[in-house]
């Protein structure tokens, strides 16, 4: 018989494969979700990309934190990358890592990468970008060091008394990258768009605006992923989702409305999951706008918002009105018997009264269906303020640089606010606080809150914490009002009948062998 040189060279080939690769073919899924964002800056780095309702769809699946939240769970702390933790005092915590993880690159994660991921090359450092200290600072901001004890052993060391440290390790801002990746290619700017970590699913390509792919990390250290590849296509409008969905052009579609859940619903081979997430739409004010200078006119407009109508309307009761800035997540910090300001249009007129209001313009800024349902609500809320006498003029703005843009008068604007750990200081603090967004811009502030601020995030009695949080809430929602809670997010997601994944609670895309029950 004769053995052409072609079959001796396959032959020997197969012979050198693993046996169980032999006559086999990778049967997982490749998978396409349509998002109606990837990236809000054109980069994939959490300390700039910090919207939870788009970074959060797939951060985790290609960066993770020192300590993970159980994402099939209640998004309790479990272990991760550290496989425990103590704290050794009020301002140090210890992590113990779990030894032989993989990063993108193929080296194994040290102690050494946790440090340089917390040091001045990636987040404190004077040579990168103006924004990213400040934004550095609001995650941590009181971190001293982290000290490199062995190879699998690292210690955070804050400046300052802090109870949430082991919250922070487990929240956006605190992802582990590659040291020796990061220092090869040059600068914060291109590693902004090719990040190497230790995820389930590492970049292939990322296209701003347009698509994410990224493949199995086939080392990754919780066990071969459950999926071959993930391709993220950014589809910005809500019916485009669905209606590719249903050809099967996707295979999920995020951020369905609740008002085609049905028609969704009705194709016997689709389902849509999902339900309440840590999350509250609000809308914030800048009280530099005239007519907003007085916490009166801030107050009549909380109390003309009916937020059980808007979730009853626009999310068929599947949202609901929360206690304010808070949740139950926050265990023993949540305040009982708090409220958001009683729907009172009476109590809103005899306020505008009160103030000297006399029907000059206030603008409204919002983004185009950027959040579920937003020009609807935006529509909705316009009215509710109409029926008690204030002129709000509504504006649509394509993206956040219009809507923070100094340029004429900025005075109510759209936005949301998660609780990334169980404590109020991850919300009330991160966004509202001396350092949190709303300040930075120029929006809003208030000494005392600022004093508040200081007091939660460096004190350790948790009656008087509390205590403070109260009172920050009093500030935030009554005295000074910076923000209006309309009500608690709900995410849900279109897919097909037959697919093995199930939602979280959260943002997150979870595509993990906990999420893939096949």
């Amino acid at each position: 018989m004769k053995i052409s040189r072609r079959s001796a060279l396959v032959g020997t080939a197969a012979a050198s494969l693993p046996r169980i690769a032999i006559g086999q073919t990778d049967q997982r899924p490749a998978i396409t979700v349509a998002v109606q964002k990837i990236s809000n800056t054109g980069v994939l780095e959490p300390l700039r990309e910090q919207s939870s309702n788009v970074s959060e769809r797939w951060v985790q699946s290609i960066l993770e934190t020192p300590i993970a939240r159980s994402q099939q769970g209640k998004l309790e702390r479990v272990p991760g990358l550290a496989t425990s933790w103590k704290r050794l005092s009020d301002t140090t915590v210890e992590l113990s890592l779990r030894p032989g993880v993989k990063l993108h690159n193929g080296d194994e994660m040290t102690a050494e990468d946790v440090a340089f991921s917390f040091g001045p090359e990636h987040m404190f450092g004077t040579g990168l970008p103006a924004d990213i200290p400040p934004i550095a600072k609001r995650h941590w901001p009181a971190l001293a060091r982290v000290e490199v004890v062995d190879k699998h052993t690292v210690r955070f060391i804050n400046s300052t008394p802090d109870v949430t440290m082991e919250g922070r390790l487990s929240a956006g801002g605190s992802e582990i990258v590659s040291k020796r990746s990061w220092l090869e290619q040059g600068d914060w700017a291109a590693n902004s768009k090719k990040p190497v970590g230790t995820g389930p699913y590492k970049l292939r390509e990322f296209k701003p605006d347009s698509a994410l792919i990224l493949d199995a990390h086939e080392d990754y250290w919780g066990g071969r992923p459950p999926v071959k590849s993930v391709r993220f296509l950014e589809v910005p409008e809500a019916a485009s989702r669905i209606a590719g969905l249903q050809s099967g052009e996707f295979d999920f579609a995020c951020d369905v409305p609740p008002d085609q859940i049905s028609q969704i619903e009705r194709d016997p081979k689709l389902a849509v999951q999902g339900g309440l997430v840590l999350n509250h739409r609000i809308v914030v004010f800048d009280h530099h706008h005239p007519q907003l200078a007085n916490p009166l006119v801030r107050l009549a407009m909380a109390h003309a918002v009916d937020g059980q109508a808007i979730v009853d309307a626009l999310w068929a009761s599947r949202a609901k009105v929360p206690a304010g800035l808070q949740w139950d997540f926050y265990g023993d910090m949540f305040v009982g018997g708090w409220a958001v300001p009683k729907f009172d249009p009476a109590r809103a007129r005899d306020l505008l009264k009160q103030a000297g209001y006399k029907g000059d313009e206030i603008v409204y800024r919002a983004r185009n269906n950027y959040y579920t349902a937003e020009n609807a609500t935006a529509q909705i809320l316009v009215e509710f303020w109409k029926q008690v006498g204030l002129n709000v003029r509504l504006e649509i703005k394509e993206n956040w640089g219009q809507v923070l843009d100094k340029a004429g008068p900025r005075g109510v604007r759209d936005w949301s606010n998660s609780a990334v750990f169980d404590d109020p200081v991850s919300s009330i603090v991160n966004q509202h606080g001396p350092s949190g967004a709303q300040q930075t811009n120029g929006e809003w502030t208030n000494a005392e809150m600022n004093t508040l601020s200081v007091a939660l995030e460096t004190g350790t009695d948790m009656a008087k914490r509390k205590a403070a949080f109260a009172r920050m809430l009093q500030i935030c929602e009554r005295d000074d009002p910076a923000y209006i809670v309309l009500h608690q997010n709900a995410v849900f997601t279109g897919m097909k009948k037959n697919s093995p994944w199930r939602a979280p609670p959260s943002f997150f895309m979870d595509f993990s062998k906990a999420a893939w029950r096949a």
